[in-house]
């Protein structure tokens, strides 16, 4: 299956505005023919917004969308070319299998002969062959989403947009599925924009992320990129910073920096231009060590009270308190009971110390949508 290939997909100072309130901001975001990128941002942050203005179901406020040298904004959805998996997979009740991967073809006119051969190869690609005859009610959850996906691709179209088709899957669904979306993306070629608020679904499936707050991108780049380097707390956070700390630089040294607050202290990288004064300090649960720290200038170790334990086989996930009762997510394959007094402590290197301005407002209500 081949579909029309471009070499890039540009959008230029493209923004949204409902009445006074601007979801999306002169969004500026250059895509390249057979990349995968993923919008990621929790609910309201203009994600969903961008997807429709890419298809055509919104007009823009401001700004253009190019394919190459076309000017597609002002086409109406129909004549773009661009395939859509929705979230409800909207697929027709009244129709088989066949008749809603086909419907897209039927809609385009195209020939019987080849309508047949294109549908009969979008159900082979999603492994759908014996089920062309069903009705979707008689299909289970992630076979629906698999039809959706078939209809998408089988008009062979020059864009996949995706608006976080896993979000109606239970968990082990939605870690099959990502392997066959990824799976049709690469052995199709395809060009794919997909939305998702779930961190660890964008970084597994996405060559560059794009990290959009109220409209506004904070951060592009690739999954390594943004894990390893994301450029501030609010961006750290959906990349598996759980613990986002406000405290206080008190002095710092080069890229060095030590921050106090909630009865500790702790040194750590500084990330922008830091300055004694507020501060909010990002820690991973996974990179917070139970027990002594070993002999040398490795720092950083602190008493915590463990309060809650979940038990998750090979590791333990945490819920700690600090000496000022703030709490503190960790995660160890050390024994801890609930109650006890434990020293941890966290290498120097994975404690990140962004400026406070980086991280107001909301901060505290996004936080809670990350999935780490």
């Amino acid at each position: 299956m081949t579909e029309q290939r471009f070499d890039q997909l540009r959008l230029e100072q493209v923004s949204r505005r409902f009445g006074e309130k601007t979801v999306l901001d002169t969004l500026n975001l250059t895509i390249t023919g057979g990349e995968f990128v993923a919008l990621l941002g929790p609910s309201g942050c203009g994600k969903s917004t961008a997807l429709n203005c890419l298809a055509g179901l919104l007009p823009l406020t401001q700004g253009s969308i190019w394919l190459d040298d076309q000017r597609v904004d002002t086409l109406p959805p129909e004549r773009r070319g661009f395939g859509m998996v929705f979230q409800n997979y909207a697929l027709f009740p009244h129709l088989t299998v066949r008749g809603n991967v086909g419907f897209g073809l039927q809609m385009r006119r195209v020939g019987r002969v080849e309508s047949h051969r294109r549908v009969d190869e979008a159900l082979r690609l999603v492994q759908l062959t014996d089920y062309a005859d069903r009705l979707p009610g008689q299909l289970s959850g992630g076979q629906q989403q698999r039809v959706a996906i078939a209809r998408a691709i089988v008009i062979e179209p020059r864009l996949v947009l995706m608006d976080e088709p896993l979000s109606n899957l239970d968990a082990a669904l939605r870690l099959d599925m990502r392997t066959e979306i990824r799976r049709l993306h690469q052995s199709l070629g395809l060009t794919t924009v997909y939305v998702t608020h779930d961190q660890e679904e964008a970084l597994s499936l996405a060559d560059r992320l794009v990290v959009l707050r109220e409209g506004v991108v904070q951060q592009v780049g690739t999954p390594q990129q943004l894990y390893g380097s994301p450029a501030n707390a609010y961006v750290a956070g959906f990349m598996g910073y759980r613990n986002l700390l406000s405290m206080t630089v008190t002095a710092g040294v080069g890229a060095s920096v030590t921050a106090s607050g909630h009865g500790v202290e702790l040194t750590g990288l500084a990330v922008g231009d830091l300055s004694p004064g507020p501060a909010i300090v990002a820690i991973r649960p996974d990179d917070i060590l139970v027990g002594e720290p070993p002999a040398g200038p490795s720092g950083n170790r602190i008493e915590v009270s463990v309060e809650v334990t979940e038990y998750h086989g090979r590791e333990i996930s945490v819920q700690a308190r600090l000496p000022h009762g703030q709490a503190l997510q960790l995660r160890t394959d050390v024994p801890v009971e609930r109650g006890e007094v434990v020293p941890v402590w966290i290498p120097t290197e994975q404690v990140l110390v962004f400026p406070d301005s980086q991280a107001a407002g909301s901060e505290q209500a996004d936080r809670l949508e990350v999935v780490v």
